[in-house]
């Protein structure tokens, strides 16, 4: 087994009791006829996050959470974000009180980079964090109608401390959609926190919906105690693209 690396990992995973723990059990050598890898069975005091509970399998979404930590956030970027805010709100006080967050902003402003690190910050608090597209929600939704799983993904997704809702709009809902996001919603309204990401500005969220009724109940019971985070600005993706830094360096 690689010592190195692992601990590495684990440190990056935002264990370090267990790192400093399996560094210090490789070291001694009072230990030495037990295997190092055994050692961390030692180790079980720390609970790990939700993230590393598989470490060869982190939470869909995740995937990238090496990088995506509230300590790597970009305030110097001009799309608006409030440093007081996002560092208020990593501190998951809001997910111990249930309230939700909804960030919108145009495609490229970092939206669903500052949900999974807001994400992985609540994983190192042990929340339970799941993360979804809403469009391949939806799908999986639908599919599950068919197969019997529709019960068991939503009961899932009632009990999840934090839910992502990644990606939300611009197409209308249909009927069933309308219908999943109603019982999600309501499931969790004052029981759980959801994230909800977005290109739509707030004020065409009822038009996305489409029903004006169950417009009004899901909307009431998201937008209710929810923190906001309005983006604005070019494409973070397009000003740190080659191109645009090799002409930004051919200008100075």
């Amino acid at each position: 087994m690689l010592i190195h690396p692992t601990i590495n990992m684990l440190r990056e995973l935002g264990l370090h009791g267990m790192a400093t723990a399996f560094q210090e059990l490789d070291a001694n050598q009072k230990r030495a006829a037990s295997s190092t890898e055994n050692g961390l069975r030692y180790c079980s005091n720390e609970r790990p996050p939700c993230v590393a509970r598989s470490v060869s399998k982190p939470a869909p979404g995740l995937r990238s959470f090496a990088m995506m930590q509230i300590e790597n956030a970009d305030f110097r970027a001009a799309r608006g974000l409030d440093r007081n805010l996002f560092m208020t709100l990593a501190g998951c006080d809001w997910i111990r009180k249930h309230h939700s967050l909804l960030v919108t902003g145009p495609a490229g402003v970092g939206k669903s980079w500052l949900a999974c690190a807001l994400g992985h910050k609540a994983c190192r608090e042990d929340f339970s964090v799941a993360y979804h597209r809403v469009p391949r929600l939806f799908a999986t939704l639908a599919l599950a109608r068919g197969d019997g799983r529709y019960g068991r993904i939503l009961k899932s997704l009632a009990k999840t401390d934090l839910l992502i809702l990644d990606d939300w709009g611009p197409e209308k809902l249909n009927d069933d959609q309308r219908r999943d996001l109603l019982e999600i919603i309501e499931d969790r309204y004052e029981r759980r926190s959801t994230i909800v990401t977005s290109q739509v500005p707030l004020d065409r969220w009822w038009e996305i919906i489409g029903n004006p009724t169950l417009a009004d109940a899901i909307l009431d019971r998201l937008v209710h105690n929810a923190y906001r985070i309005d983006l604005i600005g070019e494409s973070m993706r397009k000003q740190r693209s080659p191109m645009a830094l090799e002409t930004q360096q051919s200008l100075t």
